[in-house]
């Protein structure tokens, strides 16, 4: 929690506010009892003198106003603050997330990130406003009644001496007990995200195979999980009531009649009526803010564990270090692997990429082939720095690409992976993400090359057109294509497009490579793709086996020298010339 408190920033001051009108609040509280003790004790003297008998209730409506106001003032101040600090929290999560490499991003899944950035934010905002208001009112309501009490009837507040160390104790353990389980439902509710995220990401999936029945009970026994710990836990927690209800009725019948005794026997002289009435206020202000405490110690503990979660993506250092005056131009798109070795965990024992020399010239196209985990997504992920090689060096421009400034770099390298993604919003605004300065002739432009205004101009809206949250609402060729678009609009030095027309029909697909060739010439171009269809008009094709470049050369060069091109080559034509 001390660690996120740099976090409330201009939220500092409600924050305070709030503790001022808190201990107002239990000043005024406590104070009212001792009044109403005086009030008591003039009504029955029976004797009464009307204007003390006013000026006293007066006294005691204006303390009741002012308690109030200082109440709800401080309620207003607590939810600004507390809301404010949550606001913070979760922007400066995303804003150190942003800063992650994928190595980072790969430490933390999906669900768990969405979990604290929602249930652990909004436990530990909870925690912070009964921080500033209920641990600021009930610790002082809880001395000020004692002392209170103490000076107002002496004697009878000798039940505090047993009652607090003794409810004090049974809180405490209730809330010991109490707290593994809590500890134990947040990894439930990472179970529980993770469940929905999959189901509904792979909501066709699940429907094509026919598996709702498979999630429903997935999700209904993380769920049952959830329920289970939280009964647990909040079983345990109720054990609170009972134990206050016990010393709650002890301490009135304490009161009552040790009070009773002594006001009779003593004829009013050691122990009054009104004094006997306050007591019994003080009584359940002293048992009620003892509670209150075991609450907040109950919450805080379940919050500093959502702390713990948060403070782990704050500590989280990004692996990607940028140097001091980073160079701030890409000169072309020329790209050198020099000695790269390359593997995903430092302690892993196997390199992903290894003995990896290449040298593309800017402007050139490239194709790479290979088999599924043969390591391509991984070599053209190194070029814009989503991860850093573990030995040798990737230069871009003639400067390694540790030595860019990190923006400027990803704004020269455009990507279109294999897993496309489309937000919700217009196909404009989508697009505009490459570009958001695009005028309407560049989006245009775009599309055509990425053969993409063939379909927009068939919709109803064309440009203007709402693509539903994960595009779901446009085909898997057609999202590609978009995405092709949305690329293209950041008029890179280079194009990496990770077997991203696998969707599209063979002659869409010639149609974007000879786009490319007419209209983006300077630009490199690395293409990725299964079908030799793809590159066999590439400057220079890689096959890749095994993280490895087992072969480097031309079409005509590869087939006369690579067993595995010419297999694949073959196994794709028949062996025709088509």
């Amino acid at each position: 929690m001390f660690r996120l408190l740099k976090s409330v920033r201009k939220y500092w001051t409600p924050s305070i506010l709030t503790i001022f009108f808190m201990v107002m609040e239990a000043g005024v509280e406590t104070l009212i009892p001792f009044i109403t003790a005086k009030l008591v004790n003039l009504l029955s003297a029976g004797d009464v003198d009307m204007n003390q008998l006013l000026a006293t209730g007066g006294i005691l409506i204006g303390l009741a106003i002012l308690s109030l106001t200082c109440g709800g003032l401080g309620g207003y101040t607590a939810a600004m603050a507390s809301t404010g600090f949550a606001k913070n929290i979760r922007g400066d999560m995303i804003r150190r997330i942003q800063t992650f490499s994928f190595h980072n991003i790969d430490k933390f899944s999906s669900a768990s990130l969405v979990t604290r950035l929602t249930t652990d934010v909004t436990n530990v905002q909870m925690a912070y406003m009964m921080i500033i208001r209920i641990a600021v009112r009930a610790p002082l309501m809880l001395i000020f009644s004692i002392v209170m009490a103490a000076i107002l009837a002496g004697r009878l507040s000798l039940s505090f001496v047993v009652l607090v160390p003794f409810l004090t104790i049974g809180l405490i353990l209730i809330a010991v007990i109490a707290m593994p389980t809590f500890r134990k439902v947040f990894k439930r509710y990472d179970a529980l995200n993770e469940s929905v995220e999959e189901n509904v990401r792979a909501m066709r999936v699940v429907k094509g195979f026919s598996r709702e029945e498979y999630e429903k009970e997935k999700f209904g026994n993380a769920a049952e999980n959830i329920r289970r710990d939280f009964t647990k836990a909040e079983k345990i927690v109720a054990l609170n009531g009972p134990l206050m209800q016990f010393c709650l009725y002890f301490n009135m019948l304490f009161v009552l009649f040790i009070g009773a005794k002594l006001a009779i026997t003593s004829n009013g002289t050691i122990v009054n009526v009104g004094e006997v009435s306050a007591m019994l206020t003080y009584g359940v202000q002293v048992l009620l803010n003892l509670m209150m405490l075991s609450m907040i110690f109950v919450m805080v503990t379940m919050s500093a564990e959502s702390a713990r979660r948060i403070g782990e993506v704050y500590a989280e250092l990004p692996d990607m270090k940028e140097i001091d005056n980073p160079v701030k131009e890409v000169k072309d798109g020329s790209i050198v692997f020099q000695d790269v070795n390359f593997k995903y965990a430092k302690d892993a024992k196997q390199f992903a990429l290894f003995d990896i020399d290449l040298e593309i010239p800017s402007g050139a196209t490239v194709g790479i082939l290979g088999g599924t985990g043969s390591s391509k997504s991984t070599l053209v992920q190194l070029i814009p720095r989503l991860y850093d090689v573990e030995e040798g060096s990737v230069s871009v421009g003639g400067v390694d690409v540790r030595d860019y400034d990190l923006e400027v770099l990803r704004d020269n390298v455009a990507m279109v992976l294999q897993k496309n993604v489309l937000f919700s919003g217009t196909i404009k605004e989508n697009l505009r993400w490459g570009n958001a300065d695009a005028t309407d002739e560049d989006i245009i432009e775009a599309c055509k090359m990425a053969c993409a205004d063939e379909f927009i101009e068939l919709m109803p809206d064309k440009y203007d057109t709402f693509i539903e949250q994960g595009g779901s609402n446009v085909s898997g060729g057609q999202k590609q294509r978009l995405c092709i678009a949305r690329a293209l609009l950041k008029k890179p030095k280079i194009l990496i497009l990770d077997d991203s027309t696998s969707a599209v029909d063979t002659k869409t697909d010639a149609k974007i490579r000879e786009a490319f060739a007419n209209y983006i010439p300077d630009t490199t171009k690395i293409i990725i793709a299964q079908r030799v269809a793809s590159v066999e008009k590439a400057d220079i094709i890689l096959v890749m086996n095994n993280g490895s470049i087992e072969a480097k050369g031309t079409h005509e060069e590869l087939l006369a020298s690579s067993e595995i091109y010419k297999e694949i080559y073959e196994s794709q034509t028949m062996g025709g010339e088509e």
